[in-house]
Parts: structure tokens; sequence; C-alpha cells
């Protein structure tokens, strides 16, 4: 019997490489997954063909974080050391020195989102969606976002895209600095891997180091949020308000939480 093909495909065009997400049509994401994601992204580091990568997926949606509707309100394991074992996976993908453009042609939401925020760069298109949905779903933030969402559109805005989970177009990605092109949907990958091809033009150790350079502790923060991020969502999860949330989205009506 054959094995399940894998859920991450890597493919070449001289030094830019793709690394797709095989789950459509939402790309829903768990421990496998990411960590699919990350062994890539580590075989990539080490191989000296790659100058660049590109983040796609396939389906309408780029990531919609992980599937509600399919687990029961209750807490995931977590690591030895305290944290969701997805996001030790996740700090795989950060700790990556080669340079990253995802192409967003759909939705990306709550952990999703934060999977976008892996790369450099984000070319998208005005159908796209992005929600950083979690406290309209009853828990803190995660996916290292509390670090990574601040420091690409400020405090202010991250904020209010915390506080509020509203669910924001490409056009208003684009006004605040979420996204850096769009283009038409149909072209969302071509671009991506055109500007990816422009980046891997240039000198890749050099590339590398100043990528470094701009990113200097950035890592070891997203290692501080996720520690944070774990143990609020530990705690939020077992709470009323959690299983209000998920059944409110499910229902897709107006949650009514209580603070409990």
């Amino acid at each position: 019997m054959s094995e399940n093909p894998p859920d991450v495909d890597v493919s070449f065009d001289g030094a830019v490489a793709t690394v797709e997400m095989r789950r459509p049509p939402h790309n829903f994401f768990d421990i496998p997954l990411i960590r699919q994601l990350a062994d890539a992204f580590e075989a990539l580091e080490a191989d000296r063909r790659c100058h660049a990568i590109v983040l796609a997926a396939q389906g309408t949606s780029f990531c919609a974080g992980a599937d509600f509707s399919k687990r029961d309100a209750t807490p995931p394991q977590r690591s030895p050391r305290g944290v969701n074992p997805i996001y030790d996976e996740a700090l795989r993908l950060f700790a990556c020195t080669k340079p990253v453009v995802a192409a967003v042609q759909g939705p990306a939401v709550g952990g999703g989102l934060g999977v976008a925020l892996v790369a450099d760069f984000r070319v998208s298109c005005a159908e796209a969606r992005f929600s950083a949905n979690f406290n309209r779903l009853g828990f803190h933030p995660g996916f290292g976002l509390s670090a990574t969402l601040p420091r690409l559109v400020g405090v202010q805005q991250a904020a209010l895209l915390f506080y509020t989970g509203r669910r924001i177009g490409g056009e208003e990605a684009l006004r605040i600095g979420l996204v850096d092109q769009l283009v038409p949907q149909d072209q969302v990958r071509s671009a991506a891997q055109a500007l990816a091809r422009e980046i891997a033009i240039s000198a890749p150790l050099a590339v590398q180091a100043t990528r470094v350079t701009l990113r200097q502790g950035l890592v070891e923060q997203i290692r501080i949020a996720v520690a944070r991020e774990s143990t609020e969502q530990n705690a939020q999860f077992k709470t009323a308000d959690f299983k209000e949330g998920v059944a409110a989205m499910a229902a897709r009506r107006e949650p009514q939480f209580k603070g409990e």
C-alpha cells in the first residue's frame, strides 16, 4: 500500500524554490503540516541551489489556520518547555535565513496569518482576506503573531486587528503594510516568483547576511512570544468563552461572551 502524498511540495525554477502547501481548499494546519513546512525550509537552508523561497498554497485559501470544527474545545499537548508543539515547529520556519516571498492568493486567517508572516514579503490580491480572529474565538493570539504583527504594521494597527478580530481585504492590507504588492488573483503566484527571482539575482551570502541583520533578535522575540501565547491559550482553551467562540463561528453568529 502506498503512503499518502505529502502535504508540502518543493519545486525549483533556477535559484528560486517554491514550497507549496497541498491541503486544499483551505490548507488548515496541524503539527504534521507545519513540521513538513519546517523540514522543507531546513532542507532549502542547506541547499546551495536555493537563493530565495516562494511560500504558496493550493486551493482557495492561503491558510485558514487551525480547523476548530474538527476538534473539541480542549487544550493541545505542550512540549517539555511548556509550548504548544506547533509553535516549536513554527520557530524552525522563522530560523531559516533564506529570503521568503509569500504568494497569498486567498484568506490567511488566525494561525494562517502567522504562516504568511514567516515571509519577508507578501504578494496578494484584492480578493484575499486577512484576520487575526483569535480574540473573537475566545483566546489569545498565537503562532508568534504577538511579536510579528506589531513589528510589521505597528502596535496600534496590530491591537485593532487583534481586539476586533476583523477581516480585511487585500486593499486594506496593502494600505497598512500587511502586504507589499497587489496583483490580479490569477497572477499572485507568478508575481511572487518574479519578486523572488529578482531577489535571487543578488549575491546570496550578502542577501542572507543582510536579512539576518534586519531581523536581528526576531527569532528570540518569537521564542518568548510563543511561550506566553501558549500559557495564555492553555488557560483560555478551558473557558466557557472559548467554547462559545467556536460555537458562534460554526453557527455564523455573533458570540455572546461572559468573561468566564
